[in-house]
């Protein structure tokens, strides 16, 4: 096996996709498990023998600056995913979101200094770009923090900015368009729809139909994480690139194509509990990745179709299906 590389959030949805295609090519991979008394590792429960068995689990909590830095220390590539991402509840928890996307980055970059880690790869969002002013969306478009989530990435995104222009820190800022696949949680709309019709229920509850979004399936998005981990120094760091496809798809019609993909016909329906506030809605995210394909040469290998394919047959499975409750909406 090649160079040791540590994942925070590993456990989680891109997390652990990311492990096992690190792992598949060719690195030690340390990861990094919020810390439970259940013993769960989440999602990387679910990753075959042959892939855990490079894998180096530590359980541990980003807003723990300690924890944070023994667990980094010996690493030659970090990737920073650990995060807290559901839109809805930061309007409830907004303290909690602080606390893990800004104070967790904070001694993220923190151990970084102090430990001369070779290259930071962090995470942002495309939602830190709020609703599009012009499109395709480029690394230039303004930050607009229209969630109490959005604006805790967008702090984080700044952090690392100013820890790359103070103190030379190798990070680079990895800007993913909407993420889908399967493992994701039930927060994001693809899982909603798909699990509701997966569960055969008559009615697909979701929220706005009007919002468009640039849907990236995970193998695609591990795979520019990968990309952006390993490409030459001058070619990414400091830098922050957008991983997008260029399609913009509205929900309305993404329902439309999902029911086509699984064999269904679907009534749907708006709920006023899923709508965001009027002002905090992003009605238009698409995004323009060429910058990164130029610097590393990734480009996504999954069109929308082929993508809800394989998403939808995973939740097809009854074993997968059990990890969600479709009747049931949490924010």
């Amino acid at each position: 096996m090649g160079k040791l590389v540590a994942v925070t959030g590993a456990e989680g949805f891109i997390g652990s996709h990311l492990v096992e295609t690190l792992v598949r090519g060719g690195a030690r991979v340390r990861a990094m498990v919020l810390y439970n008394s259940f013993g769960s590792w989440g999602w990387l429960d679910d990753l075959p023998p042959e892939i855990l068995e490079h894998v180096e689990v530590v359980l541990g909590d980003v807003r723990d600056p300690v924890s944070v830095r023994e667990f980094m220390r010996g690493a030659e590539v970090v990737y920073h995913l650990a995060a807290l991402i559901a839109i809805p509840y930061s309007y409830a928890a907004p303290h909690s979101y602080v606390q893990t996307n800004v104070v967790g980055t904070l001694n993220v970059l923190e151990a970084a200094r102090d430990l001369q880690t070779p290259r930071l790869v962090h995470t942002s969002t495309s939602e830190v770009y709020g609703t599009a002013r012009s499109v395709p969306i480029t690394e230039r478009h303004p930050l607009q923090g229209q969630s109490p989530y959005s604006a805790t990435k967008i702090a984080a995104d700044k952090l690392v900015e100013a820890y790359h222009l103070s103190f030379g820190l190798p990070v680079v800022t990895l800007r993913p368009f909407n993420t889908y696949g399967p493992r994701q949680s039930a927060r994001a709309v693809i899982p909603t729809i798909i699990s509701q019709i997966a569960a055969r229920r008559p009615v697909v509850r979701v929220g706005a139909l009007r919002p468009t979004r640039d849907f990236n399936y995970v193998r695609d998005t591990a795979r520019s994480f990968q990309a952006v981990g390993d490409a030459p120094a001058e070619r990414v760091v400091g830098r922050t690139l957008n991983t997008g496809t260029g399609v913009e798809v509205s929900v309305g019609d993404l329902i439309r194509v999902i029911a086509d993909v699984m064999g269904q016909q679907v009534q749907v329906e708006e709920e006023q509990q899923r709508l965001r506030p009027e002002g905090s809605e992003v009605m238009r995210l698409v995004g323009d990745n060429s910058e990164l394909r130029a610097a590393t040469g990734w480009a996504p290998h999954f069109d929308l179709h082929a993508g809800l394919e394989a998403t939808s047959q995973w939740f097809l499975e009854p074993r997968n299906l059990a990890h969600y409750r479709p009747d049931q909406y949490t924010i």
